[in-house]
């Protein structure tokens, strides 16, 4: 997987800026991504501060850009982007505050069109690295949210993407002002799978897309069933080309005799590779028992719906992750 993305990479060289400049795990994928050769790292911090963990650690990034927001030439553009972009919910003053944390100096870098994506979390929270990136990069046009995926791969190469496991912790119909139905749960869930399929055919998979349910095409009863059958049949109106099925419990979806025998004729029960959970509780615990009990690699979380690569590290991560989702980050744009 890492070799396809690094000759993307190679034939289109990206910049990745790393919000989170003066932590010693970002600093030494930094100073490897510089070797390599094929992807540029920004750095944010102070400028003397970064070199000097960069020295403590023996990590080489002489050469690498270095922007500190307190000093930075860029500061001016940037809060009359912001100002424009928040449309009277911030005013300058209170722009050029949020500007000077390294989140959202990083996130404007991005875009402002100075760097190409953008990977933190290493220190920041989740919410301290997605709310920027939807405050100023926004999402898609057509995206009515943000969803997340993680890319699992075993010792044998095999690869399986499961979403959404970070991001959505459920889905609840949206309401206009008069409590009109403007977006339902069922369309918001059919929206995670199509992104989820989408960035699965990025890494080089042909998605089958298994609907996670505790029922098989009607076996149980609930809200839960029936949220994820609407949101399968609504996700096939969208995409009519996109090999999808559902409900369906987990073992239909992975074993052929089983699949096969609960949902005859399906072309996703049994060989499905990309499985959709119908909220975050059991997406999380999902992706984890595949990792810690099958032996997969987790990458991710890889988000969705956005118009620049922003991905969120877990703060528990090592030099190697970050190395790995900055190339995953940066293949994304």
């Amino acid at each position: 997987m890492f070799e396809n993305l690094v000759e993307v990479l190679k034939a289109n060289h990206r910049k990745i800026v790393f919000p989170e400049g003066q932590d010693a795990r970002i600093l030494e994928a930094a100073a490897r991504l510089k070797k390599d050769g094929f992807l540029t790292p920004i750095l944010v911090g102070n400028v003397d501060a970064v070199k000097a963990e960069a020295a403590k650690g023996n990590f080489d990034i002489e050469g690498l850009e270095i922007l500190d927001p307190a000093t930075s030439d860029k500061m001016d553009e940037m809060v009359e982007k912001m100002v424009e972009l928040r449309k009277g919910k911030m005013t300058a003053d209170e722009c050029r505050s949020a500007l000077m944390a390294s989140n959202y100096f990083g996130t404007m870098l991005v875009k402002l069109g100075y760097a190409d994506a953008l990977l933190g979390g290493a220190t920041y929270t989740t919410a301290d690295t997605v709310r920027p990136a939807l405050q100023l990069i926004k999402t898609k046009p057509g995206a009515n949210l943000v969803s997340s995926c993680f890319v699992m791969v075993n010792a044998e190469g095999k690869m399986l993407v499961m979403g959404d496991c970070a991001i959505n912790i459920s889905y609840e119909d949206k309401l206009d002002k008069d409590g009109n139905v403007k977006l339902s749960a069922a369309a918001q869930l059919a929206e995670t799978a199509i992104g989820t399929a989408n960035t699965a055919k990025i890494f080089g998979l042909d998605p089958k897309v298994a609907m996670l349910s505790y029922s098989t095409k009607g076996s149980g009863k609930g809200a839960g069933v029936d949220l994820v059958r609407n949101a399968t049949e609504i996700a096939k109106q969208m995409a009519p080309d996109l090999a999808i099925d559902g409900e369906m419990q987990f073992d239909a979806a992975v074993s052929p005799v089983v699949g096969q025998k609960k949902f005859p004729g399906s072309k996703v029960a049994g060989y499905a590779n990309t499985f959709i959970f119908p909220e975050i509780q059991s997406g999380n615990i999902g992706y984890k028992i595949a990792q810690r009990l099958g032996g997969y690699a987790a990458y991710g979380p890889v988000l969705q719906g956005l118009n620049a690569p922003i991905n969120d590290l877990s703060r528990g991560c090592d030099a190697e992750e970050v190395y790995q989702m900055a190339i995953i980050t940066a293949a994304l744009a």
